[in-house]
């Protein structure tokens, strides 16, 4: 029986909850590991996987047009350094995703302390992202395209793009939540198929909401789509699987402890709760998400992460979980930080530069 089948969805105890958050806190702040190579330029989304003895970063700058997609290198999850570009922006004005060409990696091992591998499918290794055809932070149309490459993803080269969008605001089939813009995706291979479909997506998007009777724009909510080849795509479901009353839910980043799934996401602006922030659920069949209700798992609370600490991604790695996340200040300088669960003895100052 598929999930969507389902008449009674299995709630995850607090109990359960309780020992993820246990798992997977991270109090040690360690400071800014990425930063913009001059303060015009904005670091943002860390995706974290490993090949070998080698940890890689794919993650987006915005540099006042447009966002690309970037890879950098580390030994040890700590020190850093660039490598080159995924995704590059093109003089075509015609192209759709021609000023936006946000990536994030997909099908990779889900398991909690596991491989962190991106695994390929069809000889291919692929990144979902977000383009658009407009030039500015987020501007105009933004939807979701597929790309993919048949060399190695940890050597700088520009991946190749599927021509057309897969997913867009525009489609017949929008659901209310999503008619303006969409924005990250996490593309996770389902062996069990407990939607159906052996590849689920998960999204963020905004629509018009209303609230206290005047319409909000700027809302974003987490919703799914599922494939069977990574290319042809379909809406699942009509409502979002993860939202809140009011502000942003989003980025989720999925990952597996035993028969429980893990999404760890990030909230803004909500009524109970200030900034921006990193959060968690969890469920038992990719559908039905249980949302932690007890302290974020990353908040502001450094002169770097002053205005907003979110965006998320996980490892666990030698007994030790690391906290990637984009850290804001009050001058909008945006950079890609670290926390850990346990103390590693080394100093900020090693990290900010």
């Amino acid at each position: 029986m598929t999930a969507s089948a389902q008449t009674t969805p299995k709630a995850v105890p607090d109990s359960v909850m309780q020992r993820v958050y246990e798992q997977v806190k991270t109090p040690y702040k360690y400071g800014l590991v990425m930063v913009p190579a001059d303060n015009g330029k904005k670091l943002d989304c860390p995706t974290v996987f490993r090949k070998g003895n080698t940890w890689y970063m794919t993650y987006v700058i915005f540099d006042g047009r447009g966002y690309e997609t970037w890879l950098s290198e580390s030994n040890d999850l700590l020190h850093w350094s660039t490598k080159g570009k995924l995704m590059s922006l093109t003089h075509d004005s015609t192209a759709w995703d021609a000023h936006q060409r946000a990536g994030y990696i997909a099908l990779q091992d889900l398991q909690w302390g596991g491989s962190y591998a991106w695994q390929p499918y069809k000889k291919k290794y692929w990144m979902s992202y977000f383009g658009g055809n407009a030039r500015g932070y987020e501007a105009g149309l933004l939807s979701i395209g597929m790309a993919y490459t048949k060399k190695d993803p940890s050597k700088p080269h520009e991946f190749q793009r599927l021509p057309e969008p897969v997913l867009t605001s525009k489609d017949a089939d929008v659901r209310w939540w999503e008619n303006k813009k969409q924005f990250k995706s996490s593309v996770i291979r389902d062996e069990k198929k407990l939607t159906g479909y052996p590849f689920v997506m998960y999204y963020n998007a905004n629509g018009d909401t209303a609230v206290d009777n005047k319409k909000t724009r700027w809302f974003e909510r987490i919703g799914m789509a599922v494939s069977n080849d990574m290319v042809n795509w379909k809406r699942f479901q009509t409502e979002p699987v993860m939202h809140h009353p009011v502000g942003i839910t989003g980025d989720a980043v999925i990952q597996q402890m035993g028969d429980l799934y893990v999404m760890f996401y990030f909230g803004a602006f909500w009524h109970d709760r200030k900034g921006a922030f990193n959060r968690f659920a969890c469920s038992y069949d990719l559908v039905n998400w249980t949302d932690w209700k007890g302290d974020n798992l990353i908040e502001s609370s450094t002169p770097y992460d002053e205005r907003y600490a979110h965006k998320s991604f996980v490892v666990k790695h030698n007994g030790v979980v690391y906290h990637f996340y984009c850290g804001v200040n009050n001058k909008e300088q945006r950079g890609i930080a670290v926390a850990t669960s346990k103390d590693l003895g080394v100093s900020e100052l090693e990290f900010v530069k």
